[in-house]
């Protein structure tokens, strides 16, 4: 046991469960069970190899108890049924061979649900829905929420029949029990409503259905919205309130927070800090003196060594750190920080392709979620050189991958410091977190001797032809782009005109007083790097104005961020102009058209924020140079189109395809 951890480390025993550390693995929806929501051996292999990372207790994401009402997602898991339990008990099976422990979450969606998914009318306590937009869902009879309540039961007893060691009873983040539980979605006026008492009476015969199918010896967890974080909503004196009513067969609390339309505080925005929500379980287990959960962007094992040494929560519940890296544990304990490979909290490749757009999940800087590194394994069957132009991730990626695999790689970045756009990027105040991941490959390319790196270096077909490349990776990157704007090129960046970039405002972002009461901030363009200036002043009291072409501002940003920046939008009183298009840039003015007028937006600071273009300032002299010779060049990341940290990586990963298709490994 390493010493500076040995309160994470330590074993935790709950009823007849001993967990072998205080990680547990929180559990998200991944998409990526069978059509009818039976475990798939994809599914299988992605919690295995978070349990063979030495996580202590993997806790199965939310899992349908009664379908179709209770269904969420696309190819959400079930256990309605007995036909669901030999994958299930197969998953248990692998999971204990690594000495991790296993829960399986039960959840009803209610109201959460989606008419179209289930081919019904959702049900709730009322006929509130749970989000903008949602579905109006019909109030359920007391035979039908007594029956649910026994389905919770039934679902309980599969589960431990199928070998998992406790269950999770989900009460939060807008499903069926918290749509009774909270103000906002429960208007009955029935004995299921309006008391706290009358509120937590569903959520109450659920427990004692669970308790009553898996006997007094087996744990039960209860995830809890401790803090609703919406006007109406719970607070945490409210939540303690309310637990009284049930938490006398409650062996462990879950404490998370936030609603569908607080999801910021639910699956939390990157700049919320590591722990944040620690005054929260800190606050339950002093009520109830039983062991709770906290989690909430929990990426530094220092941050979590401290929130189990001050009492504060006993289990540390990492959920997109462990889609991260599923080594996480193993490098604590083996004293390898450095090598681990932290969640950025972006909510690209989990909120956004599951919630988003309902796809399975993957993860901008792990390009393997659902697959070994096994590639690290491999034989190189002949010598082969991989010269990588630009340092940024994806150029980063592609460099180790290429080292790890047996080849002698060389990486050229014209700057002194590798890590690109993204370690730009990250000096804004809260976006720091991004700056993880560069820091992650600078370590991890430290540490191969067969890597070698050229900083502050122009690369050019000479320099290259020098290194005698078998492959050639192209990752140079993107500059921003300048649209024929009249008066765009002439005043963007110049001295005494107020028109700046991204790139302009990270460079200064020292200068800026932290009040700007007075000041007009007029941004051009609406989509993530838009709104990060948006985020950067809005709080520092500017007049902040904002300008898009399309009719949705943020339109294609994950639903985490658009939440949290609409919010942060809201409170600030950003102006928000969509369907408006950028006719001319002067000195300090912007001519824009909207609804067929034009208007002169003054300011004393403007952005152009139009996106970012392609730059490949040598690819085409290298494909000259290497013309008539056996040398394969590929462009990867921003340098084909620009695009989101998350497809560079994943095709610097691919360099091991180039590598196997050219015969240089198996």
């Amino acid at each position: 046991m390493k010493s500076d951890y040995r309160n994470l480390l330590s074993p935790l025993t709950v009823r007849n469960m001993t967990l072998k550390n205080r990680v547990a693995m929180t559990p998200m929806g991944t998409n990526y069970a069978e059509q009818n929501g039976e475990m798939s051996f994809l599914h299988i292999n992605y919690y295995e190899q978070r349990a063979k990372g030495g996580t202590g207790l993997i806790i199965v994401e939310n899992t349908c108890v009664d379908f179709p009402l209770g269904y969420n997602g696309t190819t959400q898991l079930r256990i309605d049924s007995d036909n669901f339990m030999p994958r299930l008990f197969k998953l248990c099976e692998n999971v204990h061979r690594h000495g991790a422990a296993i829960a399986i979450q039960l959840n009803h969606a209610g109201a959460s649900a989606v008419a179209s998914r289930i081919n019904a009318q959702p049900v709730s306590a009322s006929d509130v829905p749970t989000k903008d937009g949602g579905d109006i869902p019909r109030p359920l009879m007391r035979e039908e929420i007594e029956a649910i309540a026994r389905k919770y039961g039934e679902a309980a007893r599969r589960a431990q029949i199928a070998g998992f060691d406790a269950v999770e009873i989900h009460a939060g983040h807008s499903y069926l029990i918290s749509q009774f539980l909270s103000p906002i979605t429960n208007k009955r006026t029935d004995e299921f409503g309006g008391s706290p008492e009358n509120r937590a009476r569903f959520a109450a015969m659920v427990i004692e259905e669970v308790r009553k199918a898996v006997g007094p010896s087996f744990p039960i967890i209860v995830r809890i919205s401790a803090d609703e974080f919406a006007e109406g909503g719970n607070t945490l004196q409210d939540s303690i309130e309310y637990l009284r009513f049930f938490e006398k067969e409650v062996d462990m609390f879950d404490v998370s927070a936030g609603l569908n339309s607080s999801i910021q505080y639910q699956i939390d925005a990157n700049h919320l800090a590591d722990g944040w929500r620690a005054y929260l379980s800190r606050a339950i287990k002093e009520e109830f003196g039983k062991p709770v959960f906290v989690m909430g962007n929990i990426r530094d094992p220092k941050v979590a060594e401290d929130i189990i040494a001050r009492g504060d929560a006993d289990m540390i519940g990492i959920g997109r750190g462990l889609i991260a890296d599923p080594e996480y544990v193993n490098k604590v304990i083996s004293g390898r920080e450095d090598e681990i490979r932290k969640c950025i909290s972006c909510n690209i490749g989990c909120a956004g392709n599951r919630i988003g757009v309902n796809r399975p999940i993957r993860c901008t800087v792990n390009p393997c979620v659902n697959e070994t590194e096994d590639y690290r394994e491999v034989e190189l069957l002949r010598p082969c050189n991989v010269v990588v132009i630009g340092g940024g991730t994806a150029g980063l990626e592609a460099a180790c991958t290429a080292a790890e695999a047996g080849c002698t790689a060389f990486l050229i970045e014209k700057n002194s410091q590798t890590g690109g756009l993204a370690a730009e990027i990250s000096k804004i105040p809260d976006k720091n977190r991004l700056g993880d991941f560069p820091q992650y490959l600078r370590n991890r390319a430290s540490k191969l001797r067969n890597l070698f790196i050229l900083n502050d270096t122009e690369a050019d077909a000479a320099l290259v032809r020098k290194l005698n490349p078998d492959i050639i990776v192209n990752a140079t990157g993107s500059v921003p782009l300048l649209p024929p704007v009249k008066g765009l090129r002439e005043n963007i960046s110049i001295e005494g005109t107020k028109v700046y970039s991204i790139l302009d405002m990270i460079e200064n972002l020292s200068s800026y007083p932290e009040d700007l009461s007075g000041k007009k901030v007029v941004v051009i363009g609406g989509g993530a790097v838009g709104l990060d200036v948006v985020e950067f002043f809005a709080p520092r009291n500017a007049d902040v104005s904002i300008v898009e072409m399309q009719p949705v501002i943020g339109r294609d940003i994950d639903p985490v961020s658009k939440s949290d920046i609409n919010a942060l939008m809201k409170r600030y009183g950003v102006r928000k102009m969509p369907d408006t298009a950028l006719l001319e840039v002067r000195p300090g003015e912007f001519i824009v058209r909207n609804s067929g007028e034009e208007k002169t937006l003054e300011f004393d600071y403007g952005f152009v924020c139009l996106g970012m273009r392609a730059n490949n300032p040598v690819l085409e002299e290298l494909r000259a140079e290497f013309e008539n010779d056996d040398v394969e060049i590929i462009s990867i990341g921003d340098s084909v189109r620009a695009r989101r940290i998350i497809e560079g990586v994943s095709e610097g990963r691919n360099i091991i395809n180039v590598l196997r298709n050219r015969k240089f490994i198996k």
